[in-house]
């Protein structure tokens, strides 16, 4: 992952910092993780019985089991940078993966397709427009962070 700097005198007046990921490496950043994991920036939910997809906005999407509604479980997480929508459709979770779709097979646990290019870049959360760097081909936004020093 390419961070920008928080020093780059254009962010320092920013409340957000983009981040960028080499598109290789954006190639091959869908992975399945099992156990929970905290959920920190929850984004987008979706259902789908007994399971409820909670996007982690920029990071990817837990799997919680709702099997028993009283006690749901927090039982894995799927790696996907700059995901921020997901939908599922038999075994095959569809999300985005930054600017690529991505297909999952939930049966498998592994990626089955990426169609490249397909969505913009991820907007700031504050909808505004950032400058990035003119040398950023092989880079990709895969998200945003707050900048600590906004003022």
């Amino acid at each position: 992952m390419l961070n920008t700097s928080f020093s780059d005198p254009y962010y320092v007046n920013r409340k957000y910092i983009p981040v960028f990921m080499k598109r290789g490496d954006l190639d091959q950043s869908v992975s399945f993780q099992s156990g929970a994991r905290d959920i920190e920036n929850p984004g987008k939910i979706y259902y789908k019985a007994p399971y409820i997809y909670i996007n982690e906005r920029y990071k990817g999407v837990h799997i919680i089991n709702n099997s028993d509604p009283q006690h749901p479980v927090n039982e894995s997480f799927i790696v996907a940078p700059g995901c921020i929508d997901m939908a599922v459709k038999g075994t095959i979770l569809y999300m985005d993966n930054a600017v690529d779709l991505v297909a999952f097979d939930l049966s498998s646990n592994q990626l089955s397709k990426r169609i490249r290019n397909v969505f913009p870049e991820p907007v700031s959360p504050d909808n505004e427009r950032y400058y990035y760097p003119a040398n950023r081909d092989d880079f990709i936004l895969v998200g945003w962070k707050e900048n600590p020093d906004y003022r």
